[in-house]
C-alpha cells in the first residue's frame, strides 16, 4: 500500500470513528449539563488538568516513542522485535502509571486544595487514579498499531472506550433514579475508569489475537534493556515538553475561575461559567476536528518515512495539500458556528452563555484545525524542540490572558487570549515550514 492510500484508509477509519465518539460525547455532554448542572460539569473539568498531566508522564511520550520505533522495525521486516519493543513500552508505562495512581489516593485532598482550590475534587481524583494502569496499557498497543500503520485496533477501542463510559453513567444514574440514591458528578469520573478498562481488555484481546510473532520470554528478556534504552531516549524528551504544557495548561485551567472571581463573580458562577466554557462550547467547536486529528495521527510517521527516504519533494506537496484542506475545512466551520452558534447553545444547552461562547470561539477554527496538522509535521521531521517551544509560547500568551485580561474584561479576555495564541502557532509552524522547505 503507498503511502498516499495509507494516509487516507487511516484517516477515513480514525475520522469515522472520531465524528462516531465526539458525536456521543457531544449528546453526553448535554446529558450531564441537564443532571449536574454547570457547576456540576465545571467541577468534573476541573480535574482533567490532573488527568492530562497523568497521563502525559506515564504513557503519552511512550506512545509516540514507540509508534516511531514499530515503523522502524516494520520497514526492516523487523516484526518480532517490534513486538517485544510493546512488551517493553507496556512494563514502563504500567509500573510507572501504578506510582502515579497511589501517589494520587495519598494525596489528593492535598491536589484539591492547594492546586484545584476545590475540596470537593478530593473523591473525583481518587476515583480517577484507578484509571491510569489500564490507560498506559491501552495508549501503548494504540502506539504499537499505529507505528504498523493499522488504524482500526486504535479506532474500534475507541469507541468501545466511548460508549462503554456513556453507557456505564448512564446505567448508574437510572440505577440510583429506582432506588433513590442520588449520585454526585463523581460518577462520570467512575464512567472515565470504565470505559479505560474496556478499551484496555479489548485492545490486549486484540494484540495477542491478531499478531502472528510471538515474544519468547528469553528472547524478550535479553532485548529488554535496549529497547528499554531506546524507547527512553525517544520518549524522555516528549514526555518532559508533555509535562511542561500540561503543567501550564494546568496553571491555565485551575487560574479561569479564581480570575473570574476577581473580575467580580461568586464562586459559584465562576466554576459554572468554567463548565460552560469547557464543557459545552469547546466541545462544539472541537467537533469537527476529529477529521484533523486523524489526519495528525497518519502524519507523523508517514513524515518521518518520507524524510528517512530524503524525498523533499513529495514532503511539500504533502504539507501544502494538508494545510490547505485544513484550511478550507475551518473557514467552513467557522462560517457555519457564526451563523448557528447562538441556536446550538440554546438547543443543545439550553443556555444563552454557550451560544455567546460558541459564536466568539469560532474565528478560531480556520487556525485551530490547521493547527494540529502543522505541529504533527513538524514532530515527524524531527523538531520536537521547536513544537515544544511554539505550544509553550502558545499557552504562555494564553496565561497571559488569563491573569490580565480575564480581570479586566471578563471570561471574553480570556477567548482573546485563545484566538492570539492559536494565530501565534499557525503562523510561526507556517514560517519554518516554508523555511525548511527552501533548504
Amino acid at each position: 500500500m503507498s503511502r498516499k492510500h495509507a494516509i487516507i484508509k487511516g484517516t477515513f477509519i480514525l475520522t469515522l470513528t472520531g465524528f462516531a465518539t465526539r458525536f456521543m460525547g457531544f449528546f453526553y455532554r448535554i446529558f450531564l449539563s441537564h443532571t449536574f448542572g454547570e457547576e456540576g460539569v465545571g467541577l468534573y473539568q476541573l480535574i482533567f488538568p490532573i488527568y492530562a498531566l497523568g497521563f502525559s508522564l506515564t504513557s503519552a511520550g511512550i506512545e509516540l516513542a514507540l509508534s516511531r520505533s514499530v515503523a522502524r522495525c516494520m520497514t526492516k521486516g523487523q516484526k518480532k522485535e517490534a513486538r517485544e519493543l510493546l512488551c517493553s513500552a507496556m512494563l514502563i508505562t504500567t509500573i510507572s502509571s501504578l506510582f502515579i495512581m497511589l501517589f494520587l489516593q495519598k494525596y489528593a485532598g492535598a491536589i484539591s486544595i492547594h492546586f484545584l482550590h476545590d475540596s470537593r475534587c478530593a473523591p473525583l481524583l481518587i476515583i480517577l487514579s484507578y484509571l491510569f494502569p489500564f490507560a498506559a496499557i491501552h495508549s501503548c498497543i494504540c502506539g504499537f498499531y499505529f507505528g504498523r500503520k493499522q488504524t482500526m485496533v486504535p479506532a474500534l477501542s475507541h469507541l468501545i472506550e466511548q460508549f462503554v463510559r456513556i453507557a456505564g453513567v448512564y446505567l448508574l444514574y437510572m440505577y440510583g433514579l429506582r432506588h433513590g440514591i442520588t449520585f454526585s458528578i463523581s460518577i462520570a469520573v467512575t464512567g472515565l475508569v470504565i470505559g479505560e478498562v474496556a478499551s484496555s481488555i479489548f485492545c490486549f484481546r486484540a494484540v495477542r489475537e491478531r499478531s502472528k510473532e510471538r515474544v519468547v520470554l528469553p528472547s524478550f528478556l535479553r532485548s529488554s534493556t535496549r529497547h528499554t534504552k531506546e524507547l527512553l531516549a525517544l520518549s524522555i524528551p516528549l514526555t518532559a515538553s508533555r509535562v511542561m504544557l500540561n503543567v501550564l495548561q494546568s496553571i491555565e485551567a485551575v487560574s479561569i475561575p479564581l480570575q473570574l472571581q476577581f473580575y467580580g463573580m461568586t464562586i459559584k458562577e465562576s466554576i459554572s461559567t468554567y463548565g460552560v466554557l469547557t464543557g459545552m462550547a469547546l466541545p462544539c467547536i472541537l467537533f469537527p476536528s476529529a477529521i484533523t486529528n486523524s489526519v495528525s495521527t497518519m502524519l507523523l510517521p508517514t513524515v518521518a518515512e518520507i524524510q528517512t527516504l530524503n524525498n523533499k519533494k513529495e514532503l511539500i506537496s504533502l504539507i501544502k495539500k494538508v494545510t490547505y484542506s485544513c484550511i478550507f475545512l475551518g473557514s467552513i466551520c467557522c462560517v457555519t458556528l457564526l451563523v448557528f452558534g447562538n441556536l446550538m447553545g440554546q438547543i443543545f444547552f439550553h443556555s444563552s452563555l454557550a451560544g455567546d461562547f460558541i459564536v466568539i470561539l469560532s474565528w478560531m477554527c480556520p487556525f485551530l484545525y490547521t493547527n494540529n496538522t502543522l505541529i504533527s509535521i513538524i514532530n515527524g521531521i524531527g523538531n520536537t524542540t521547536l513544537s515544544f517551544a511554539i505550544n509553550a509560547v502558545s499557552l504562555g500568551i494564553r496565561i497571559a490572558g488569563v491573569f490580565l485580561l480575564i480581570p479586566a474584561a471578563g471570561v471574553q479576555g480570556y477567548l482573546w487570549g485563545l484566538l492570539a495564541s492559536q494565530i501565534f502557532i499557525f503562523l510561526v509552524s507556517l514560517i519554518y515550514l516554508y523555511q525548511y522547505s527552501q533548504k
